[in-house]
């Protein structure tokens, strides 16, 4: 029996082979996208590797914009802006053409008009997008759903990383005007009371009362618990409005169009206007948000750990914060809680407070990475490992965030998704020395001290190297001899023997 939209031959042995086979060779297409990490000696670690990979080509579906990872199995096998674009940024280092997909499938959605059903507006980018009854009767307003503060941020900061990693300049002039409507949105819709910080609050009673990724209706709260009045500046969504203006400075100097001082005066702005209204210097800590009356919900949550991922803070300040996500009040041993230890609220078995996200884990640890933190980021990498093992090699979306306990595993969460695109590639490129998506010079890809878990070799890579926007840098630095690549150690001389290898042609 066959199902479909069009009619075709009648169903039978043969047809279904060939159609199995064409099935097949499409998801090993997918999994051979870009490159893949090996770990030299350890069969475990590849193998969680190789899991993560394999689900990412699950994940992936290829529309008419080019490849997009669906948000998870089984309830959210659709777009999402966020999980799309974390995903993607996660890959960067691997597979660009992940991220191009993304970028061109959320740009053709992006907002034109004002909708207080779709939460829209001009230059917003979409949070996400579903199918089913309800939406298209519209009685649940996500069948284009545009309630997510922070997707448009991490849009344009997304178009950056992607533009230093290929140089693929020629597609950021064609989204370009999509990135100039969308700092049109952060400066006049997303910033809705003048204060400087991008906000938000919900327009109708049927849209999500919190748009960040902790959207709970109780994650975001005041250190007494009670609930923020509106409108509400989430501190990770500032770091992602400092990355965008950021990116915006950069591909205008790259493109010649537009001031970059300009987009960096921005990003400056932003930046003091964070340490002064978020900074907690009793607690060494930044606040989790600013209500819509200017006060600081001063709560210890993981949010701070993205703000280091945007390179916002000081490398004072990160190092507080560092410090203190390494603390037994954010580290289970497994990974880092959404929310310290007695916080008001905290709930280990919650869904945003006090749970473990390892895509909320390997953003914080990337960002400490950022800052020249290496053995606490091997480390974490190491318990996420730890974690990977006690759920066959395919991390959750999260789990409970209560203490590692000699011989127990860590406690899955009731209703979490099996196959969550976020988190598949975690950490692995921090740990591994890379320092980011940053554009280098053709055919080379330099570590920056890198380091692995205690008793894992280190990696090698197998994909192509140097520029376009399917390059994919190795995590050693590479040299290329006719008809091969080669990846050597830093300081190797002589013969290449025994070195990873890397496949393709040289870069032109």
């Amino acid at each position: 029996m066959e199902a479909g939209v069009e009619g075709g031959e009648t169903p039978g042995r043969d047809r279904w082979r060939v159609a199995a086979l064409q099935a097949r060779l499409a998801m090993r297409a997918k999994r051979r996208r870009g490159a893949t990490v090996r770990g030299a000696h350890s069969p475990r670690f590849n193998q969680w590797l190789d899991q993560s990979r394999a689900d990412v080509a699950l994940l992936t579906t290829d529309l008419p914009t080019g490849p997009y990872p669906y948000a998870g199995v089984p309830w959210f096998s659709t777009p999402f802006g966020r999980d799309g674009i974390i995903t993607a940024w996660q890959m960067l280092w691997l597979d660009p053409s992940l991220a191009r997909g993304v970028l061109t499938y959320l740009a053709a959605r992006q907002a034109d008009e004002t909708s207080t059903f779709q939460d829209s507006a001009p230059g917003k980018i979409m949070h996400e997008t579903r199918q089913g009854e309800m939406s298209a009767l519209k009685e649940v307003p996500f069948g284009l759903y545009y309630g997510g503060v922070d997707t448009t941020c991490l849009f344009v900061a997304l178009a950056g990383a992607y533009a230093r990693r290929t140089g693929d300049l020629a597609f950021i002039r064609k989204i370009w005007p999509n990135l100039l409507a969308a700092a049109g949105w952060m400066t006049d819709h997303g910033d809705s009371n003048g204060d400087g910080l991008i906000d938000y609050a919900r327009a109708e009673d049927t849209g999500l009362s919190n748009q960040g990724w902790k959207d709970s209706e109780d994650s975001i709260f005041h250190a007494d618990g009670a609930y923020p009045k509106g409108p509400i500046a989430l501190l990770e969504v500032q770091g992602y409005a400092y990355s965008a203006w950021r990116a915006l400075a950069d591909l205008s100097a790259l493109l010649g169009e537009g001031s970059p001082a300009a987009w960096s005066d921005r990003a400056e702005r932003l930046r003091a206007l964070v340490e002064d209204r978020f900074w907690m210097e009793d607690r060494g800590f930044y606040a989790i948000a600013v209500d819509g009356e200017g006060a600081p919900c001063r709560v210890l949550g993981s949010n701070a750990g993205h703000l280091l991922f945007s390179g916002l803070p000081s490398a004072e300040r990160a190092g507080r914060v560092t410090e203190r996500l390494l603390s037994g009040r954010f580290r289970t041993g497994w990974g880092l809680r959404t929310l310290a230890s007695r916080q008001p609220r905290f709930n280990p078995m919650s869904y945003h407070n006090g749970s473990v996200w390892p895509h909320d884990t390997a953003l914080g640890v990337a960002g400490m990475a950022h800052y020249g933190e290496r053995d606490a980021v091997a480390l974490m990498l190491g318990e996420l490992y730890a974690s990977a093992a006690h759920f066959e090699m395919r991390l959750p979306e999260l789990f409970c965030g209560f203490n590692r306990q000699t011989g127990e595993p860590p406690i899955p969460y009731p209703r979490g998704l099996h196959a969550p695109g976020l988190g598949r590639r975690v950490g692995v490129s921090d740990a591994a020395g890379q320092p980011g998506p940053v554009h280098r010079r053709p055919g080379e890809d330099h570590p920056h001290r890198p380091a692995l878990p205690a008793g894992r070799p280190g990696p090698s890579d197998r994909g192509r190297a140097g520029r376009g926007r399917n390059a994919a840098g190795p995590d050693l630095p590479a040299r290329w001899k006719p008809g091969r690549g080669l990846a050597a150690p830093p300081g190797r001389t002589g013969p290449a023997t025994g070195c990873g290898r890397l496949s393709g042609e040289p870069p032109a």
